[in-house]
């Protein structure tokens, strides 16, 4: 299933005061933080607000997916993180610089220890890519568990590093196009990552229409002015839903006279366009 996530609101663990406001947003997602936006001292307050948070069932009742981004593996943080949220019940785990199908299957294996005895599969995760070596390996990652959703795409940790400009469209479509590619392969979604120059409309626009073009479900906000941006972008237009509406039903008409391949519009339709119909479909009907 692909979830509704066209945009992903960015929230500080450390800044509780900004929870209810995302609620009251048009995200459709909240990103709890308590990785790099929190500082070390501050770790156990943040995750005790979100938790608390997560557990009223506010941002659920509000129709939000709620994901949680905790500390990386191995630190000595994410015990505690993956304690706290899966009790809460978080929607999605966002585990952090990922490098190995090794570390998605012990998150994975965690939050099955943490989780209340009887849950089947509760939390999902959400498997950030942020380096080189997670970004070869991704296709591995992504295939590693039943328990990964989605990956997204972080290119600031992913760049920066290895001195990759991070403005050069060609750069980011390359880092897109195979994380899109790994994702597919394990027949999961991607979402792009943050857009830092939040006076940078033109240039969060871009980027987010790259990723729309590339197959991407949505992309993450850092101020609420961006969650417009990403919901205009992601949204499925009415043409585009007609239209798979149509392939669907000439799919039907065609199976009963023995056709494989048909025409719509007089473009040749074969399986590979069916099924992107039919996930258009899925997707605006919330499936």
């Amino acid at each position: 299933m692909i979830p509704l996530l066209r945009s992903k609101l960015f929230l500080p663990g450390s800044r509780p005061e900004l929870f209810v406001k995302g609620t009251a947003s048009a995200a459709d997602a909240l990103s709890f933080d308590l990785e790099d936006a929190v500082a070390d001292d501050a770790k156990a307050a943040a995750r005790r607000h979100v938790a608390e948070f997560v557990r009223s069932g506010a941002a659920r009742e509000a129709g939000k997916l709620v994901v949680v981004r905790v500390n990386a593996l191995g630190t000595p943080h994410f015990v505690d993180d993956i304690k706290a949220l899966a009790m809460a019940g978080a929607d999605l785990i966002n585990l952090p610089k990922c490098e190995s199908a090794e570390e998605v299957r012990a998150a994975a294996a965690a939050i099955a220890h943490m989780e209340p005895p009887g849950t089947t599969l509760r939390a999902g995760l959400l498997i950030n890519i942020e380096s080189s070596k997670g970004l070869r390996l991704a296709a591995q990652i992504a295939a590693a568990h039943a328990r990964v959703r989605g990956l997204q795409l972080g290119l600031g940790d992913l760049f920066e590093p290895l001195g990759i400009e991070r403005r050069d469209p060609a750069n980011i479509h390359a880092a897109m196009f195979a994380l899109r590619l790994a994702a597919g392969e394990a027949g999961i979604w991607c979402l792009d990552g943050a857009f830092a120059d939040i006076g940078d409309e033109a240039g969060y626009l871009a980027e987010a229409r790259m990723a729309r073009n590339l197959g991407f479900v949505g992309k993450t906000c850092i101020h609420p002015s961006q969650v417009a941006l990403a919901n205009t972008v992601f949204a499925l237009g009415a043409d585009e839903v007609e239209l798979a509406r149509h392939i669907v039903a000439a799919a039907r008409e065609a199976a009963a006279l023995g056709r494989g391949a048909f025409l719509v519009d007089g473009r040749m339709i074969d399986p590979p366009f069916l099924r992107r119909a039919e996930a258009i479909l899925a997707a605006a009907e919330g499936r």
